[in-house]
């Protein structure tokens, strides 16, 4: 069951970051609130079935990164900088769950440990 997790949470992975890179080009979708709902739920997965305990610390210093850049600047790029700044958002939204899970599992296993 666990391979099968991990093949539903890469492609969780991939269909996100597809969905974040299409939204940078429609932003009018995410008026609705149901693609901001899909990425969620997207992120969530990949943080419950595609992150390992070995890939745990790297990925939250790359989400932490990623959070902290941001979108700050972006739009200022001539011609692509307000797509860019809008899969930066959507990107944000995407990692933000499974940022969160991935802490909170890390915190239970640290609390499994003491």
């Amino acid at each position: 069951m666990e391979k099968q997790q991990r093949a539903w949470g890469e492609w969780a992975f991939v269909l996100g970051l597809l969905f974040a890179i299409f939204l940078a080009f429609f932003p009018n979708l995410l008026e609705s609130g149901t693609s901001g709902v899909v990425l969620v739920i997207l992120g969530a997965i990949v943080g419950l079935w595609n992150i390992t305990s070995k890939e745990r610390a790297e990925f939250l210093v790359a989400a932490i990164a990623l959070m902290l850049i941001g979108s700050g600047g972006l739009q200022q790029i001539p011609t692509v900088g307000p797509a860019l700044r809008d899969f930066a958002v959507n990107l944000f939204a995407f990692v933000a769950p499974a940022t969160f899970v991935v802490a909170i599992k890390a915190i239970i296993d640290l609390g499994r440990r003491a």
